[in-house]
């Protein structure tokens, strides 16, 4: 099934980090909308924004206060309206982060969740029914008697979709089919309408998988997303859903029509630029050498076994997100050189896929290290930080005296600004990227991928529309001599001469059309 995702290459934009207009240090809707046609010049077609939602802050929005209003830090939902009209009449599109499993523990359906007296909201979260008989929860909060599930912080506590095969010995778990969880989805749906009414393109779900409970072979939670799909169906099918989930898999299975290959899923994605200390959100899961890396120890086979089980099992019925990076992992441009940092860019442009740049990829900022953890971001925090715009205050982010978070202080960090006039800079090179990758049809998702050489360097084919396009890329130090087909046109490359035979020295790619 091709949809719009087809062919987009979408933006993530951390709200409060990307452009504040009002001077108060954090970014807002009305700096989005100032943007929007840098990013446009950028080439990008969507743009996905984290959490917009009123919120407690504790979780840097995905602590939800208010599903059907904008965090008054950010605007209103008049100037969300605003942002979706701005976008579409710049022929872009809006993806809206949706946190349907959980609330803040402030949210007013928790406050009353939370009496001893039985309400409307008693069964609106998942409670045990003793403080101290159950060891399962968060414990001690509130009057009423019983612990609290969460789905991430202890200040998150879930929603009540049910449970796939409650525990008889624990009444407290419900069935799907129970009258109050029946309500929680009713209110799910609700809230999509709502943002779908304002203008929403597509829904990127936050935890995805995480609703239904117990749901060992995830029927239950199959089902509920095709439902959930159907229904946005009926209103607009151009409207899609985006799954964090990790699997594509599994997600795609589950009505989604594009999941992404994560840090927190399996190795495969972390394999490819993130397995060193340092680099690595989860390093007591995960620990090695990247594949993008210049001692060359890495193994392209890990993340590609599993991108061709995910493409096989997907079979055309949806895509894989290829993202540079997100506001949970440390960036991509961290302890890499421009040399190296192309070279990663052009990998994630010409595989099988839908590129997802996170903001601030595409001038290669860096992962800052060390800064005091904000609204729950802890490691995360050296990824959040401001835009760098210009050489000005906060680097062009803000003219506030105490911004949100500090920018990048280090002599000459990347900026719009400056590397907009460089024409060899990552900015630039990124856009060409984007234009290949919008004008080439075999570089869109559903181009043919065939590999040829899983090792250094990674040499693959894409092709369609009668077009094959020669992809070879060697992050190590290690120079290779390849006997290619005979090319037509090279079309981007770095450390490669094409003479008598093919000669890639360290760190180089090609990208080439076949004769």
């Amino acid at each position: 099934m091709k949809t719009w995702l087809n062919d987009a290459v979408v933006y993530e934009i951390y709200p409060q980090s990307f452009y504040d207009t009002n001077g108060d240090g954090i970014g807002d809707l009305q700096g989005i909308i100032a943007k929007l046609d840098y990013i446009q010049e950028c080439g990008f077609t969507v743009i996905w924004l984290n959490p917009i939602n009123e919120s407690t802050f504790f979780d840097a929005g995905y602590d939800v206060t208010d599903f059907y209003k904008v965090a008054p830090r950010y605007g209103t939902n008049e100037d969300y309206r605003e942002l979706c009209a701005e976008a579409h009449r710049r022929g872009m599109r809006v993806i809206f982060d949706l946190v349907a499993g959980h609330t803040s523990v402030e949210h007013p359906w928790f406050v009353e969740s939370a009496k001893p007296t039985r309400n409307d909201y008693t069964n609106r979260y998942i409670w045990t029914d003793s403080t101290f008989d159950s060891p399962e929860g968060i414990s001690g909060y509130g009057d009423r008697d019983g612990n609290y599930i969460t789905n991430f912080f202890w200040c998150q506590p879930a929603l009540n979709y049910g449970y796939a095969h409650p525990d008889p010995e624990k009444p407290w778990q419900l069935p799907v089919t129970h009258p109050d969880c029946l309500a929680t989805k009713q209110e799910l749906l609700n809230i999509i309408d709502f943002w779908m009414d304002l203008g929403t393109d597509a829904f990127r779900v936050d935890m995805a998988s995480s609703l239904i409970k117990g749901d060992t072979d995830g029927s239950y939670t199959r089902a509920l997303w095709h439902e959930i799909r159907a229904h946005i169906e009926t209103r607009d099918p151009e409207v899609l859903l985006i799954a964090e989930w990790g699997s594509p898999a599994d997600a795609i299975d589950a009505g989604f029509h594009c999941d992404f290959l994560l840090h927190s899923g399996n190795e495969a994605y972390t394999s490819l630029f993130r397995m060193e200390e340092g680099r690595n959100t989860f390093k007591r899961l995960y620990t090695g050498h990247s594949y993008f890396n210049r001692d060359g120890q890495g193994d392209i086979r890990t993340y590609l076994n599993r991108l061709q089980y995910d493409l096989q099992q997907i079979d055309g019925r949806g895509v894989v997100g290829m993202i540079t990076g997100n506001h949970d992992i440390p960036r991509l441009a961290y302890r890499r050189t421009e040399e190296e940092l192309k070279a990663a860019l052009t990998f994630l442009f010409t595989m099988p896929g839908t590129p997802f740049v996170y903001y601030g990829d595409e001038i290669g900022m860096d992962y800052l290290e060390g800064i005091p953890s904000k609204e729950g971001a802890f490691t995360r925090t050296g990824s959040r930080t401001p835009m760098q715009w210009d050489e000005g205050k906060n680097h062009g982010f803000s003219e506030s005296d105490t911004p949100y978070l500090p920018t990048d202080g280090r002599p000459e960090p990347p900026t719009v600004a400056a590397q907009a006039a460089d024409p060899d800079s990552v900015l630039n090179f990124t856009k060409r990227l984007i234009r290949l990758h919008r004008d080439t049809a075999a570089l869109h998702a559903d181009g043919a991928f065939d590999v040829i050489a899983a090792g250094y360097p990674f040499v693959y084919t894409r092709a369609a529309e009668g077009k094959t396009l020669y992809v070879a890329i060697n992050p190590s130090d290690t120079a290779y001599r390849l006997t290619p087909p005979p090319f037509k046109t090279v079309l981007l490359s770095q450390n490669t001469v094409v003479g008598d035979g093919m000669h890639m020295n360290g760190v180089s790619f090609i990208v080439a059309e076949l004769a």
